[in-house]
């Protein structure tokens, strides 16, 4: 015993630090400290680019669309959304339902340019819907869309795609067009762009467009609306509320979530995340056989130590916990410093987003990181498993040393 500890644990840190008579032994239990840092570092690193990735697109997922949609069944639309919307509010967990048209279109500007687009109706008497494209609003006035029907609100890439600015006019094409005296004939409707919104999605802020609920319905030539999008307290809760949605208005209606209509994307990128995870476990792998080369030079360089403590009582068991002592001490070393060398690089990376990324590409404009308390812990299982099962082996070999053998040929 010293200063309380076991005498287990005192030579195992004497030992870890011991540079012993074989040469390069110190060397080994470098190169696994170095190994364990590695590893845990990259773990770190790469499960936070995942997971912050996953959740940055889910986020902007969230912010700019509705958490669920409900349509009619056998219909071209919904011919009585105030009824509908009225029956969902009153479903727990509801923060608003309000009806929505929704439509493709053409959209060209006086220059000539054209992009095609989503034009989307929405109720501008609602008060939620307008909180919304008002924490959207990049330019222009919000309520100039709701004062009168010839108002228009673009995305801000569109409008810098067609080269328009606030007060400037649009035409909206329709692709299915009206039926005249000369045949079929695309439905034009000029308007007014109000005003440009920006989510931080390139997808979305490149296509999306917003009229009045009264101007899109007319654009569409729908008697009733598209059918009722709705904005939970938890998104998160999406799947339970919409089955009692579901529930709540009968088989003549179907409910979509947010998370199932990305539900591609967000199995990609798990899988990506899964893939990339196990793929770098190598360098922990790396690691275990770093720290048993160590200990089988440590073990092999103390032979002689292991002999008189064992003639003096040491029991199998003690001389296996000195050695385990070593390698849990290799291991706790590197966790620790690639763990603070991780969360280092996390916090440098969310604070001055120092790797940007092209938002037409990936949809966000910077690279978040971040890094669930689960994932952490899954990192320090793995590793601390592979360390345990490199050390355990030599730890043993030392126990069953005989002490009569060992001293016969020291």
């Amino acid at each position: 015993m010293k200063r309380g500890l076991p005498y287990e644990l005192f030579l195992g840190f004497r030992y870890l630090g011991s540079r012993g008579n074989r040469a390069n032994l110190s060397l080994f239990a470098w190169i696994g400290v170095g190994s364990v840092f590695l590893g845990v570092a990259a773990l770190i690193l790469v499960v936070a680019v995942m997971t912050g990735f996953q959740d940055g697109i889910r986020d902007r997922i969230i912010s700019a669309s509705p958490h669920l949609l409900v349509f009619q069944s056998g219909a071209a639309g919904m011919s009585n959304p105030d009824q509908v919307a009225a029956s969902v509010r009153q479903v727990p967990g509801i923060r608003a339902a309000t009806p929505f048209v929704l439509q493709q279109a053409l959209i060209t500007s006086p220059g000539g340019d054209a992009h095609g687009g989503l034009v989307r109706g929405v109720d501008t008497s609602d008060p939620s819907v307008m909180a919304d494209l008002r924490a959207q609003l990049r330019s222009g006035r919000l309520e100039a869309i709701g004062e009168n029907e010839g108002g228009i609100l673009l995305g801000a890439e569109l409008a810098r795609l067609l080269g328009v600015l606030p007060g400037d006019a649009v035409t909206v094409i329709s692709p299915k067009g009206a039926l005249t005296a000369v045949g079929m004939v695309p439905k034009m409707r000029r308007y007014t762009v109000t005003g440009t919104v920006q989510v931080g999605m390139h997808e979305y802020d490149s296509s999306i467009a917003y009229l009045s609920l009264t101007a899109a319905r007319d654009f569409a030539g729908l008697p009733g609306v598209t059918g009722i999008e709705v904005k939970l307290a938890d998104p998160f809760a999406a799947g339970e509320i919409g089955r009692a949605v579901s529930r709540r208005l009968g088989y003549s209606y179907w409910v979509r979530d947010w998370r199932d209509m990305n539900r591609n994307l967000f199995n990609a990128l798990q899988l990506e995340k899964l893939a990339l995870f196990l793929i770098l476990t190598i360098i922990s792998l790396v690691a275990a056989f770093a720290i048993l080369g160590h200990l089988v030079l440590l073990v092999a360089d103390k032979r002689k130590e292991i002999g008189i403590l064992k003639s003096i009582g040491a029991t199998r068991r003690s001389i296996t916990a000195v050695f385990f002592t070593v390698g849990i001490g290799i291991y706790v070393v590197g966790t620790l410093a690639g763990s603070a060398v991780g969360f280092a690089l996390i916090w440098v990376q969310n604070t001055y987003k120092i790797i940007r990324l092209a938002g037409d590409v990936y949809q966000i404009d910077y690279l978040p990181m971040r890094l669930a308390v689960p994932d952490f812990l899954w990192i320090l299982i793995v590793t601390g498993g592979l360390s345990i099962v490199a050390t355990i082996v030599p730890a043993r070999r030392a126990g069953r040393l005989n002490p009569v053998d060992v001293l016969r040929y020291e």
